[in-house]
């Protein structure tokens, strides 16, 4: 932590609180019946977000899933956007028609979540191919969970980027359920990393609740990979603090198992990481959640006095078109 200046290290605090804040205020928002529809929350699993994008070049490319409003927040989207977004509005990233499942913030290197298990794995690769192309040591990453990991689509994915050893790093995020199925009854090893050596590139387990064990993971991982060295699987064991989609209940997990879960919370373990190392103060650290909660209510504001589309807009961005002079 001592290697990275202060006001990065107090930088992916303040990310931290406002993607928990954000996401907080979602949660709030489908409880009280302003915001419909399905909607996945990754509270309890901020550090992975902003440990993963704080090691990544501005030029690099990453996929997520439909479970990382916090990715792309923590890549730099637009707050004001990305709610506008999610409550459908004409001012959001995709002008309100792609929603909390399929956010999309291209100019940062984000072509958006994805709704559907497995095929942004694919996906990635083309990304990755390019990038290799182009020649400028960039990356593709894709970010995926345990349940994606035992789909088809994982495997082919890793043997063709291995195959062709494209510049891609496979992050799995091992929050430990699969919708409501655990983790331990899906899979007949311990860690998802290891399937890794089935195709002869790095694997790597980490805890995923500490963001400086993520982000120094992600920093050392993609050196190599920038070098042509080919792609590698990290695995960032997790948890998520709410249900599968707001409203779910997790009948699936005790009150036990819930109690754990918050004791090894990610921003409170980083607070007091850079208390203990005299980064911050409590005070300093309490001043940057004041900035990430006035910068929340200035999006909701936003998004609030935005307007929906217009009907005609449903005809509209259905297909790419391009044009080439003469």
């Amino acid at each position: 932590m001592m290697d990275l200046p202060k006001e990065k290290l107090l930088g992916m605090y303040k990310t931290m609180v406002s993607i928990r804040e954000f996401e907080q205020s979602l949660s709030e928002a489908v409880a009280g019946g302003t915001l419909p529809g399905f909607v996945h929350l990754g509270i309890g699993q901020e550090a992975v977000h902003v440990g993963v994008t704080a090691a990544l070049r501005p030029t690099d490319w990453i996929s997520s899933t439909h479970r990382d409003h916090g990715m792309l927040l923590a890549r730099g989207g637009d707050i004001k956007r990305m709610r506008a977004e999610i409550f459908g509005k004409a001012t959001g990233y995709c002008k309100g028609k792609g929603g909390s499942m399929h956010l999309a913030v291209f100019e940062k290197g984000a072509p958006g979540c994805n709704g559907i298990l497995g095929p942004s794995q694919t996906i990635n690769n083309g990304i990755a191919l390019a990038l290799k192309r182009r020649g400028q040591g960039d990356i593709a990453v894709v970010v995926f969970g345990d349940g994606a990991a035992h789909r088809g689509e994982f495997h082919e994915a890793l043997n063709l980027a291995a195959c062709w050893k494209l510049p891609a790093l496979a992050i799995c995020v091992n929050n430990q359920y699969a919708i409501s199925v655990c983790f331990d009854d899906a899979c007949s090893i311990d860690d998802i990393a290891a399937r890794s050596s089935g195709y002869g590139i790095p694997g790597l387990v980490v805890d995923g609740n500490d963001v400086m064990a993520v982000y120094e993971a992600v920093s050392e991982t993609i050196k190599p990979i920038r070098a042509g060295k080919g792609p590698a699987l990290i695995e960032l064991k997790t948890s998520r603090q709410k249900g599968h989609f707001e409203g779910d209940p997790q009948s699936y997990k005790t009150p036990e198992e819930v109690e754990e879960i918050k004791k090894h919370d990610p921003i409170t373990l980083f607070g007091k990481q850079l208390i203990e190392q005299e980064i911050a103060t409590a005070e300093a650290l309490q001043a940057l959640g004041d900035e990430a909660r006035q910068e929340l209510q200035e999006a909701i504001a936003f998004t609030d006095k935005s307007d929906y589309p217009s009907p005609e807009e449903i005809y509209t961005d259905l297909f790419y078109e391009e044009r080439r002079a003469m």
